[in-house]
């Protein structure tokens, strides 16, 4: 019965599974088409805790918007088809996917019809069907509209393996370029901090993350990543995802450039440092503009702007130390940690052994002696 649903609802899937690839769910993602893993629409790959990748449903309760974001194809004012799934309809369309082995989990978001609250609220029923009714224990993704109460939240954390709420712009001045009826404090942030201290152990196994479209609002790489920073500090974020602005037709930003893949990949990099490298903001090296390099990946752009502590001599400098040096990783580190602990490392064989890469050598001085290239043969392979 689940298939026959799914296929009289087959153009209506394909819309809201096109609405929902603007919520981004692994890194490097072009906002502009859900990347699929089979014919059907929606089925897509999420990053879910301990750095699984799942096949999961994708997919709008409903299209139909009453914001006018003026990047969004689904605004208020668009001229486009409009649909919507009952809760019946959204259940047995995922269990179908389910127990044909297509999927392993479900991403529901929605745009706001109406209230905001009225329409997390039929969410959380399509989950409480699923968790209550058909007995379902896996991997739920659930968007917190805005504004909704501290009731719904507290809902959506017991139903939900993660939460997301789209802060959208590092600030209420960028966010009013970009969504001008959306309030920055008390409809985005407020429910994402109310959701973080009420998280409680064995709460949200995959935590809270958020998105922001970039390039859209005119916000520089500096503003977008210090307010990533302060997420992951203040909040416990598990992740900041960054969505590069396309200009879509018939949006009032239609004639704006698109960012490039070039500074979406760019910010990942530096927060990857900022969650797994324990580096600080003020260490990462931008331009007087406030934009990363585009010459150098972040690491290697924070070792040149320090290139006075350098080379570091691998059997002392600290695991501090060592986790800046580019082309080292956590893993490799804690590798040359143990090594250290039984025997002093003196040569690049050692170093190729625990996995590290060549571009270390430039950086290091293994038993005092220099072993990486010289310094025109570093400069030319640093460009």
């Amino acid at each position: 019965m689940a298939e026959v649903v799914a296929l009289k609802s087959a153009h209506r899937l394909e819309l809201l599974a096109e609405g929902a690839a603007f919520d981004v769910a692994a890194p490097d993602v072009p906002p502009v088409a859900p990347v699929r893993f089979g014919a059907r629409p929606g089925m897509v790959f999420e990053a879910a805790a301990g750095g699984r990748c799942l096949p999961i449903f994708k997919v709008l309760l409903s299209n139909q918007c009453r914001n006018d974001c003026h990047y969004c194809a689904l605004r208020s004012s668009a001229n486009v088809p409009r649909a919507g799934f009952t809760t019946e309809e959204l259940v047995d369309t995922f269990l179908a996917l389910l127990r044909g082995g297509r999927v392993q989990g479900m991403f529901l978001s929605s745009a706001v019809c109406g209230s905001a609250e009225r329409t997390q609220e039929r969410m959380l029923q399509v989950v409480e069907v699923l968790r209550h009714r058909h007995h379902y224990r896996g991997y739920i993704h659930l968007k917190l509209l805005p504004g909704v109460s501290d009731a719904a939240i507290e809902a959506s954390l017991r139903l939900a393996d993660r939460l997301s709420v789209n802060l959208e712009a590092p600030s209420v001045a960028h966010l009013a370029r970009i969504a001008p009826d959306k309030a920055f404090r008390r409809e985005l942030l407020a429910p994402l901090e109310r959701a973080a201290a009420m998280a409680g152990p064995g709460i949200l196994r995959s935590g809270l993350t958020t998105q922001f479209v970039v390039g859209g609002a005119g916000e520089t790489d500096r503003e977008v990543l210090g307010a990533g920073d302060w997420l992951y500090r203040k909040l416990g974020l598990r992740r900041a995802y960054y969505s590069g602005f396309h200009p879509l037709p018939d949006t009032p930003l239609e004639g704006m450039p698109a960012a490039s893949a070039l500074r979406q990949h760019r910010l990942y990099q530096a927060d990857f440092l900022l969650r797994h490298y324990d580096v600080g903001l003020p260490e990462l090296v931008f331009s007087p503009e406030g934009g990363l390099s585009t010459a150098h990946d972040p690491k290697l752009a924070m070792a040149l702007a320090a290139a006075d502590r350098y080379p570091l001599e691998i059997n002392r400098a600290t695991k501090e130390e060592l986790l800046r040096v580019p082309g080292l990783g956590p893993v490799s580190v804690e590798r040359i940690l143990g090594c250290r602990r039984e025997r002093q490392i003196r040569d690049a064989r050692q170093l190729a052994k625990l996995g590290v890469r060549r571009q270390a050598l430039g950086f290091l001085t293994l038993a005092g002696r220099y072993q990486g290239p010289d310094a025109g043969q570093l400069r030319l392979a640093l460009g």
